[in-house]
């Protein structure tokens, strides 16, 4: 099936900021054939985010984001994620250069070659967004401090930890949020190949 298989009956715009809440009426053809009933749905129509996970091949070590997230404020005993470096692609921008961006004002990194993981929907029961995730390879002698742009409240704290240490970290349950995730397993199954062509 594809997008001829959705009757879009009313798209109505519910809000508009710097994200939109849309209420959509559609009906959509049902695997046994045949359209099936009218349905309602609020969409969170959001810009595609990159997020990348910067990696030195040569130490072994990854370097992780520590910042407040508003999302996990009531469901974490602890609202301050350890993640990956990311923005959102706002402007005219690829996604390789929204990483390269992020990197430097996130965590005043250099990335000196992005290698792409996968695309995927990380809510796409209610929300448009899709997010581009990179492995970056970077140098993380020296990294570590405060970054962020504090004309957006920025306040965005920088760790480097080896590769097994993130990994036992996800394994724990201290790094929860899908990018981060995804991005770790993927580098675990993948290590040698990223070694042996960066390093």
């Amino acid at each position: 099936m594809g997008k001829d298989d959705i009757d879009i009956i009313e798209r109505e715009a519910c809000f508009r900021g710097f994200y939109q809440l849309d209420r959509v009426r559609l009906r959509h053809r049902q695997f046994a054939g045949g359209m099936g009933p009218q349905l309602s749905r609020e969409l969170f129509v959001r810009h595609d985010a990159v997020c990348v996970l910067p990696y030195d091949a040569q130490r072994d070590e990854v370097v992780l984001i520590e910042q407040f997230r508003v999302g996990a404020m009531d469901k974490s005993a602890n609202p301050w994620l350890l993640e990956l470096v990311a923005g959102l692609i706002d402007k005219d921008e690829e996604p390789e250069e929204v990483a390269r961006r992020e990197a430097v004002e996130e965590a005043n990194l250099q990335l000196t070659a992005l290698w792409p993981i996968t695309q995927y929907y990380p809510s796409p029961g209610g929300s448009d967004e899709r997010v581009h995730l990179f492995v970056g390879r970077c140098s993380s002698e020296g990294a570590g401090g405060v970054h962020g742009l504090a004309e957006e409240g920025e306040d965005i704290r920088v760790h480097v930890w080896p590769l097994a240490d993130a990994l036992q970290a996800v394994k724990d349950g201290r790094i929860d949020n899908a990018a981060s995730i995804i991005a770790l397993q993927w580098l675990a199954l993948n290590r040698d190949e990223v070694r042996g062509m960066w390093s």
